[in-house]
């Protein structure tokens, strides 16, 4: 017989879902601190969420948080399947949202640890990839 992996403990889940929720908040204050303008926050769309969408002098940022123990644990936490709905979901925000991204449009990654630590890749990945 295969061996079935045990479901999530919803405590768990619950856990993480409170610290990808606290991440977030603090890149969003970030961001307005860095001059982004926030234009929105847990964007649904039909492809999956969105974290953040923010865009500064022209160029829109879609950007996805990704919190962990450790910034490089963080680095590796996005794979290729996430990269792709990130991206589907960043096409239908586009079509409902014209007029974003004049300047360009990105995709970035903002990286947390559990001791407050935050790192950005900007432009990591296009359409396309």
């Amino acid at each position: 017989m295969a061996n079935m992996a045990a479901p999530p403990d919803p405590l768990l889940r619950a856990a993480a879902e409170a610290r990808g929720r606290s991440a977030e908040l603090r890149v969003a204050e970030r961001l307005v601190e860095e001059g982004w303008r926030v234009l929105d926050h847990r964007a649904r769309t039909a492809a999956g969420e969105i974290d953040l969408v923010a865009e500064r002098q022209g160029v829109l940022a879609f950007i996805e948080v990704k919190a962990r123990a450790t910034l490089v644990d963080a680095a590796y936490a996005l794979g290729a399947r996430q990269r792709h709905r990130l991206m589907a979901a960043a096409e239908i925000w586009l079509a409902s949202h014209p007029g974003h991204g004049e300047h360009g449009i990105r995709f970035d990654v903002m990286l947390t640890d559990a001791q407050g630590g935050m790192r950005r890749i900007a432009d990591a990945f296009r359409l396309g990839d």
